[in-house]
């Protein structure tokens, strides 16, 4: 055999010298091995090099999709009870070299099993390490796979997604949707979407007791009212004063609103008010002792009857109260 080829088979066996079942016989065991060298040699069988290391070494890619700052023991503990019923981590994170003095390994997938074993020894379960996958890749194949890995987990905001895709796009795609939409293997309109959510105002966002709360949904709901410049100052002030209440909700007084109720009250902000249909028949005048006009409504229509002899004064002084009854004045 050659030198790779020995090499490939040292490394392969290396790995069966288990003690095998007493059932199973010899010609068995040596068929195995040979359908794995076989594999090997063929490319059929990829195997990879894992390691346990300790995840203080470890430092988040700073673009990573997912804010680790808000990760908790609440919102990872069904990752923590798992890792601890099981005795490890099951599934490795995905991690490249790190240049940054003091860290090994940059996390381009895998910050709650980061924050889970870091949780774990932190707290009397020292035994605990992490287990990651090397792998050489740019920036962009990164982002790729960070990307395909947490699209479909909810515990990923729509906003963070938002936030990430539109600093991509600019980064390493030259602002070409197009372009971006094609290597994600996903279709203009949904991506066109999330990249309209990463343009919320400051304010907006600021409304909502966190990031988490925010759906792409959200932005579809607002971009007709923002897009109006006196429905935009409405939903703007509405939402600094939301901010406000929030605000005083992390200071302990009073609780916090949640996305639902922020939205009703944007939307509610932002719409026009609708003029009330007048009560068929009502009189408006400026007494009851005097004359006045009486307002009436047929279909889509509003009647207005007065006596033609009433004068000026008189009629400026109902439809005054006719108008303020009507707009809420």
């Amino acid at each position: 055999m050659t030198r790779k080829h020995d090499a490939i088979f040292d490394d392969v066996l290396s790995g069966l010298d288990a003690p095998a079942p007493a059932e199973e016989r010899a010609g068995t065991r040596f068929l195995k091995r040979t359908t794995t060298i076989s594999e090997r040699l063929s490319g059929e069988l990829e195997e990879k090099t894992l390691r346990w290391v300790d995840p203080a070494r470890c430092r988040m890619w700073d673009r990573h999709n997912r804010d680790y700052e808000l990760l908790t023991e609440d919102n990872c503990r069904d990752l923590i009870d798992g890792i601890r019923s099981q005795g490890r981590q099951e599934f490795p994170a995905i991690v490249r070299p790190s240049s940054e003095p003091g860290f090994d390994f940059e996390v381009i997938c895998g910050a709650r099993r980061h924050f889970a074993v870091t949780w774990l020894r932190a707290n009397n379960y020292t035994q605990f390490k992490y287990l990651v996958e090397l792998r050489e890749m740019t920036d962009e194949e990164a982002f790729r796979l960070a990307d395909i890995e947490n699209r479909d987990r909810e515990d990923i905001s729509d906003y963070e997604r938002a936030i990430d895709y539109a600093d991509a796009v600019e980064r390493y795609y030259g602002g070409r949707q197009k372009a971006m939409a094609e290597r994600l293997e996903v279709s203009q309109p949904w991506l066109s979407r999330y990249l309209q959510l990463a343009k919320l105002p400051e304010g907006i966002v600021a409304a909502f007791p966190s990031v988490r709360d925010i759906r792409e949904r959200n932005a579809r709901e607002l971009k007709p009212l923002l897009s109006d410049p006196d429905a935009a100052q409405r939903v703007m002030e509405e939402a600094a004063v939301i901010a406000r209440e929030q605000a005083l909700a992390r200071q302990g007084r009073g609780g916090y609103m949640d996305g639902v109720a922020v939205m009703r009250r944007l939307v509610k902000a932002g719409k026009p008010t609708v003029a009330r249909a007048p009560d068929e028949g009502k009189t408006y005048a400026r007494s009851a002792a005097e004359r006045g006009i009486s307002v009436r409504k047929k279909g889509r229509k509003v009647v207005v009857e007065f006596e033609d002899s009433m004068t000026k004064s008189q009629l400026e002084a109902a439809f005054a109260a006719y108008l303020s009854d009507r707009f809420n004045a």
